[in-house]
């Protein structure tokens, strides 16, 4: 009897160990059951009382006085300070209230610190950060802000602000991303804010494709890549409108020029594999053509008010909690409202009393590869300018969560980091596969820069001079400003430190060994690409070509396609008394160039096709009169974009896919130009298969209804919204915490440019007068937590294509109307 009792006894203190420890620990992907459903400090802490407008009050050290921040109906805050330090040190305060696990993964991210919360699993993607010299371009940043007195005030008490808000966290309040992968946050350091600008930097690169553009002038030899990669498109629109005077000094400089490119082909298997979450926002992501982003400016002669009018929607990779955070900052000195980086001080886009700015990216060729030859396998010195010189190591030690940490050695040469040496570059991790072995990186971002007080400058500009003054500290990423103020000037300026190259240099791999090879100047800042005041009374940008081919620089040779940047100023071109509800609708187009441009060939060479059955015939006559607008109950747009996307692969796959060598296709503009003026190109043809561009054209939309079938079922099915599946998803990926699918229209290429999780991150119209009036959305909410009201209550808004009225306040009165709580921070 006793020994049964001793038995019962073992066995229920071993299930109870087991509990306890399944329930304390954190098996895979699973948060320890016992701390996430604890009620007083698990997930269910995190639920926000809906009518909660309790007014709140902190005791803070380190202030210099006390700051009152008002939140409005939509959850922004409105922060009133007595001097500058205070202003951001409230900043960063109320920022990570909102968004801390955010601004936390998206350091470690940057940093390659990723395994010390989610295990082994991102040790490769880690790596890849340090290799590619995200901290040392951080590092380089930071030092070079830190001289100046404003910068280092400003980027100090934002970080004191963070850590304020950290200390008085219990875990009980720790936000639930931390509760479900069991950590907790850390101290905030200045640095933190500079690997996030360096995060938008690698975002805002575009990718490189040197090596898949080496492999192609290996193959096919440089008439073929001249002709199907050529410097300049055939349709253009350029930022700055053509027939612009370069009123530039006599002496341009110019880059020194090597006689020819280093052509070698070089093999890759694994040019299809994805490993980890957020993949588009490395630096070396595939180039897109299909980019968004749209800004514009247009004149007082030609608005409703008599006063300039400024739209900016940026468009990028959509997540939960919301890439932006919308604020307004008030002292003595500024006035500000717009967006910002949650992490990063200042307002990134907005409006003051004065003046209205925004931005799209640039797309500027801003790296380089150089091959390395080592003089041997312990990589202590490499081959330039036929000397042998030393490099330097940096030692990165990556820590996994539950395992020892890594050690892997990092070494740098004049150029930059060799990103992957010999038997370094995994051959599973799919990230990779656009970097070629033994090849440093030269990249703008890693050079020392204040971007900082760039927007420090224009958070507080009042006129046009302000503005100019402003970009002068702006080095990456590249990108299009545009300005407009109250005294009636509009400006854009393609801005950021261009190198001083020609075309070779950013368009095939470079040798290392060759001094001519190596850019080490810049395009003078005050030559770089703006218009002011242009005669036709607007300016615009799309991520199209800054300039024509008068411009004495090389920026790249190759940008976003023209279609939404040609859409946007023939519809500019047409107002004559602008209003709100014009740029609205403007923002929201959904009209498509493209299909303006091939689609009635397209049709006629099918019309001819009397092989077509009755799915097809259907669709045929649909697209016949198709309106060309890609809205999202149109079946035609799901037909024509399926069948566009199946004859480009079809034309191209068999001449530039390849399981051995990395490749690319050609661009849509000389597809276009293909399809439309060179019908008897050997190009439609495959390996197998003698084909004729009208048989491509049949067989692809056949291919293509097939597939809409397949997918989508009855005819019925396939309206546009269902088959794009735009969404929100969670930065992480949790599941249950992105949207639901939204119907929406727009495609890649139209104004309104949308894909599945891709889109205006924040749409923004400002109406310059005595006193500004603006109009915005995001495509969330402020809070990044799920069980907050502003989690998500924006996406409603910006799905419908709507814009809330921004709140800007003169004064910190408790009692204005929108407002509905104050949070006060006393010294």
């Amino acid at each position: 009897m006793q020994g049964t009792r001793l038995v019962k006894l073992v066995v229920f203190i071993a299930i109870t160990g087991g509990l306890a420890f399944l329930f304390n620990s954190k098996i895979g992907d699973i948060p320890p059951l016992g701390k996430f459903l604890n009620p007083f400090t698990g997930f269910w802490q995190n639920a926000e009382d809906v009518e909660d407008i309790t007014n709140q009050s902190f005791i803070k050290s380190g202030l210099q006085d006390s700051v009152r921040i008002l939140i409005d109906e939509q959850g922004v805050p409105h922060i009133f300070a007595e001097n500058e330090h205070d202003l951001y040190f409230a900043q960063g305060y109320i920022t990570a209230k909102d968004r801390l696990w955010q601004m936390d993964f998206q350091t470690r991210y940057a940093a390659g610190r990723l395994s010390e919360v989610v295990g082994k699993k991102a040790l490769e993607l880690d790596r890849y950060q340090r290799r590619m010299g995200m901290v040392y371009g951080a590092e380089a940043m930071l030092k070079e802000s830190l001289k100046d007195p404003q910068s280092k005030l400003i980027i100090e008490a934002y970080s004191e602000g963070i850590n304020a808000y950290i200390e008085d966290l219990s875990p009980r309040d720790y936000p639930i991303e931390f509760k479900i992968l069991n950590y907790k946050p850390e101290e905030w350091t200045p640095l933190n804010s500079a690997l996030l600008l360096k995060l938008m930097s690698a975002t805002l690169a575009r990718g490189t494709n040197e090596l898949a553009m080496n492999n192609i002038l290996a193959k096919y030899g440089e008439e073929v890549t001249n002709d199907l990669f050529p410097n300049y498109p055939f349709n253009e629109d350029p930022i700055v409108p053509i027939g612009t005077p370069w009123n530039f000094n006599k002496d341009t400089p110019k880059p020194l020029i090597s006689p020819s490119p280093l052509v070698s082909s070089i093999k890759n298997k694994d040019k299809d594999k994805q490993d980890f979450l957020l993949s588009s926002r490395l630096l070396t992501a595939s180039k897109e053509e299909n980019i968004g982003s749209n800004n514009w400016a247009i004149a007082g002669n030609r608005s409703s008010t008599g006063f300039p009018i400024l739209a900016n929607d940026p468009h990028l990779d959509l997540t939960l909690p919301s890439i932006w955070y919308q604020i307004q900052l008030h002292s003595p000195t500024v006035n500000v409202y717009g967006v910002s980086i949650p992490g990063a001080p200042n307002v990134i886009i907005g409006f003051n009393e004065n003046i209205a700015w925004g931005v799209t990216n640039v797309g500027s060729d801003v790296l380089d590869w150089y091959k390395i030859q080592f003089k041997d396998d312990t990589h202590q010195e490499y081959l330039y300018n036929d000397k042998w010189e030393k490099t330097s190591q940096r030692v990165e030690e990556i820590k996994i969560r539950g395992e020892k940490s890594v050690l892997d050695t990092v070494y740098y040469t004049l150029q930059g980091p060799v990103s992957y040496a010999k038997n370094q570059k995994p051959a599973d991790f799919g990230m990779a596969n656009n970097i070629p072995v033994d090849y440093a990186l030269k990249w703008v971002a890693h050079l020392p820069s204040n971007e900082l007080r760039t927007f420090y400058e224009l958070n507080k500009a009042k006129d046009y001079e302000g503005y100019r003054k402003a970009l002068v500290y702006f080095s990456a990423p590249a990108q299009n400003f545009v300005f407009a103020d109250r005294q009636g000037d509009i400006s854009i300026t393609s801005n950021g430190l261009f190198p001083l190259k020609e075309k070779r240099q950013g368009k095939f791999l470079l040798d290392g060994n060759d001094t001519t090879d190596l850019w080490v100047n810049r395009i003078p800042a005050e030559e770089n690409p703006t218009v002011k005041n242009p005669e036709r009374g607007y300016v615009s940008s799309a991520n199209q070509w800054p300039v024509d081919q008068s411009y004495p620089y090389y920026l790249g040779w190759e940008f976003g396609s023209y279609e939404r940047a040609h859409r946007i100023n023939t519809q500019l071109e047409t107002m004559h008394a602008a209003d709100l509800k014009s740029f609205e609708a403007l923002q929201t187009d959904n009209y498509s160039i493209l299909a303006e441009n091939v689609l009635d060939t397209l049709v006629h060479i099918l019309q001819t096709d009397k092989g077509l059955n009755d799915t097809e015939s259907k669709a045929l006559a649909l697209l016949a009169k198709w309106d060309r607008f890609y809205e999202a109950n149109s079946i035609a747009a799901s037909v024509f974009d399926t069948w566009y996307n199946t004859l480009n692969r079809m034309i191209w796959i068999d001449d530039f896919a390849s399981d051995e060598e990395l490749m690319r296709y050609p661009s849509r503009d000389r597809t276009v130009h293909l399809l439309l003026y060179e019908p008897t190109s050997p190009w439609f043809s495959n390996d197998s298969t003698k084909l004729t561009r009208d048989e491509v054209v049949s067989a692809s939309f056949k291919d293509a209804i097939k597939q809409l079938g397949k997918s989508y079922g009855e005819f019925g099915n396939w309206e546009w919204g269902s088959v794009k599946k735009t969404h929100v998803p969670h930065l992480a990926d949790i599941g249950g915490f992105g949207s639901k699918v939204l119907k929406v229209g727009g495609s890649k290429h139209t104004v309104n440019a949308m894909s599945e999780s891709n889109g205006p991150s924040w749409r923004m119209i400002v109406l310059l007068g005595e006193k500004p009036k603006a109009f915005g959305v995001i495509p969330g909410g402020q809070s990044g937590n799920p069980g907050s009201k502003f989690y998500d209550n924006q996406i409603a808004t910006w799905e419908k294509g709507e814009l809330n009225e921004l709140l800007f306040l003169e004064n910190s009165d408790l009692n204005q109307q929108g407002i509905i709580k104050q949070i006060e921070l006393k010294k």
